[in-house]
């Protein structure tokens, strides 16, 4: 009868400042970083599970102290059981009276949490020989509900209705399955956008990502209407008429700014505007919604928890959801957060702008085209070239396309070495 018998946490921080990858409006220097767990299992034989929370460099040490308070909620536990109630350990864990007087459902802890589930699934889907996002499309949609909180979803989503959009799901599944593993996912990327890039960097990397074969790109924007204005120029002189191009202001705004700048950027054919105003602004996200259409408004990154993004939609605030594998309580709440988007008929088109973030979010994308939404179009992962190569199963992106993991786990695991390279302190 194994059990849990070690939960590791690693500051892990690459240096990304000093070529500014991954700078925007509001993040100018980040470290791209990952508050790094390892959940052990005295079975030997590489039984671990492997998760992680994304930051951007200091207070790494804070998300990491908060993943060692975890330990007395989880060593000792059997693994066969709490494998197999990952619905109900959720539940227990994100409805802990003391934990959650720190949120309650929200920041460090929550994410702690969605660190530890995420870490969890990774280990049943090693012990099940299956690539996380085959896992959660081979469950019924009684299970697959199991896993969901429907506590504050109910006026919006209800288990019963959850059961019909993944029993409408049910009949294409094998045949989606198969078109997933020949031809992949679309994605988009946003390497060639970061607000530290020099003009000449961004026309090369725009070339670049048209010869790559990706239809969409996304630019920074948010600190100076008229540079924001001459760069984009740069890149609709590059990407041509038919390559779509959103930007994202990383919440840089107040509402009437934003209503401002987008009525300027208009003439450049926008895709799409991400993060416009406070990630907790639903209704100034509903005001902008309505103030710049059609061009459609995107968030998710920042988004705390299931809740917000049920009001997001019932307020439309949002017509492109964008799910992020690290800021909520892990693949549960992600879970529900899915069918919330199939519900009210809102695209996902998930945040992948970190370390770790692509290989994570993509199983959650090809789940839900498998088993919940069961339809891939006008919607794509983000993708960003940086620090694949630290992990144990590195995305595979070619061709403008996400292509299906076949590893068991669920692409979370980090190189030994990297983690000991990295490790900050």
């Amino acid at each position: 009868m194994a059990r849990f018998i070690a939960l590791q946490a690693h500051d892990v921080r690459f240096p990304t400042s000093r070529t500014l990858d991954g700078s925007d409006a509001m993040n100018p220097d980040p470290d791209y970083s990952a508050a790094y767990l390892r959940l052990i299992t005295d079975a030997g034989n590489g039984h671990e599970g492997h998760g992680f929370v994304f930051t951007i460099g200091r207070g790494n040490d804070v998300q990491v102290a908060a993943l060692r308070a975890l330990e007395s909620q989880v060593l000792g536990r059997d693994v066969d059981e709490t494998l197999a109630d990952l619905g109900g350990l959720w539940r227990e864990l994100v409805h802990d009276s003391q934990l959650r007087w720190l949120g309650p459902e929200k920041g460090i802890m929550h994410m702690a949490i969605g660190a530890v589930i995420n870490a969890l699934w990774d280990l049943r889907a090693k012990r099940e020989g299956k690539p996380l996002w085959q896992l959660l499309a081979s469950l019924s949609p009684e299970q697959i509900v199991d896993l969901v909180d429907f506590r504050y979803l109910t006026d919006a989503l209800t288990r019963d209705e959850a059961l019909e959009i993944l029993r409408a799901a049910q009949p294409g599944r094998a045949e989606r399955e198969a078109r997933l593993l020949a031809e992949g996912y679309p994605a988009y990327t946003t390497t060639p956008g970061w607000l530290g890039y020099d003009d000449a960097k961004l026309a090369r990397l725009c070339r670049e990502a048209i010869a790559d074969g990706f239809t969409q790109i996304k630019l920074k924007v948010g600190n100076d209407l008229d540079e924001d204005k001459r760069r984009l120029g740069i890149a609709r002189e590059v990407c041509g008429p038919d390559i779509r191009i959103a930007v994202d202001a990383n919440q840089r705004w107040d509402v009437a700014d934003a209503i401002e700048w987008m009525a300027a950027l208009r003439p450049f054919g926008i895709a799409w505007v991400e993060e416009p105003t406070s990630p907790d602004d639903v209704l100034g996200h509903a005001a902008i919604a309505k103030a710049v259409a059609p061009i459609p408004v995107a968030t998710g990154e920042h988004v705390a928890n299931r809740v917000l993004f049920k009001q997001f939609l019932q307020a439309g605030g949002l017509s492109v959801l964008q799910v992020d594998a690290t800021r909520v309580a892990g693949v549960n709440e992600n879970i529900a957060i899915l069918l919330l988007a199939a519900k009210f008929g809102v695209r996902v088109c998930p945040h992948a702008g970190g370390v770790g973030l692509c290989e994570a979010v993509q199983h959650l994308s090809m789940f839900d085209y498998v088993a919940v939404s069961g339809t891939a179009e006008n919607r794509m992962i983000e993708f960003v070239d940086h620090l694949h190569e630290h992990f144990v199963t590195p995305v595979e992106v070619r061709g403008g396309r996400y292509h299906a993991p076949k590893a068991p786990g669920a692409g979370t695991e980090m190189l030994a070495e990297s983690i000991a390279e990295y490790s900050h302190g």
